[in-house]
């Protein structure tokens, strides 16, 4: 059953409202969404742009998966929200760039964040954020971003409201979430591989205290980005600001 959505005109933050809510003894999986953040967060605690117009959520869930399995979590949140811009968005225009970047004609229109912590009944708690660009793109970012609203589909007028959009994302990730719990990990990253481009061409991955530079050879199981370096060897990739192709 997908959890109830809590629609909040005004917040910080809907991860942190989630973090107050698990911290607080909350165990029912819930989407807490905002129509206004004045302190959305990205990766690496960047500033998330939260301009009126577009959806901001957060799902709150608890798990009794260790952590290193529950950060799969990320690649159920970009398939959710592959199949939110693919329900409006020009046909093919969709495509997901490692590991949790859902963009539109290859700029960037989403943003994903997943934090974590211990539960006090011992499960531990996920806020899985969501930021997609509806009706508007941010200025002056490191990649190029885009908003749904500039690629709709033939017949539609204008992008979904944020109550219809976040209904379409919640059912999303619960059909994903609902084939990750019920037959593994496989089936989420087969469905992601064939969404995702850029696994086998050049990559630079930015590290915190190094760039490692190369060529993506695929995924591994645990969906740790491949990269094998010119001497040949193979670095496996969890976390990092990564380029593919035209920008390595």
């Amino acid at each position: 059953m997908t959890p109830p959505i809590d629609l909040i005109d005004d917040i910080d933050s809907t991860n942190a409202e989630a973090r107050r809510r698990a911290e607080a003894g909350e165990t029912e999986s819930q989407w807490i969404v905002a129509r206004r953040q004045s302190a959305g967060r990205g990766r690496r605690g960047r500033d998330w742009t939260s301009d009126t117009g577009n959806l901001f959520g957060t799902l709150l869930t608890l798990t009794r998966k260790p952590p290193a399995e529950a950060a799969q979590a990320t690649f159920v949140a970009a398939l959710a929200v592959a199949d939110l811009l693919d329900a409006f968005a020009t046909p093919g225009a969709v495509s997901i760039k490692w590991p949790n970047d859902v963009l539109i004609a290859g700029a960037k229109a989403s943003g994903i964040l997943i934090e974590s912590g211990v539960h006090a009944n011992g499960a531990l708690w996920l806020a899985i954020g969501i930021g997609v660009n509806l009706a508007h793109a941010p200025d002056g970012t490191e990649r190029p971003a885009t908003s749904l609203a500039a690629h709709l589909r033939s017949g539609i007028a204008y992008p979904p409201s944020i109550d219809a959009a976040a209904t379409v994302l919640a059912e999303a990730f619960d059909l994903w979430q609902h084939r990750w719990e019920q037959f593994g990990f496989q089936p989420v990253l087969d469905a992601w591989t064939a969404r995702t481009k850029g696994l086998d061409g050049p990559c630079v991955a930015r590290l915190g205290h190094e760039t490692v530079t190369g060529v993506a050879d695929g995924v591994a199981p645990d969906g740790a980005l491949r990269l094998r370096t010119a001497d040949g060897s193979l670095r496996l990739i969890s976390a990092g600001d990564v380029f593919f192709g035209e920008e390595a």
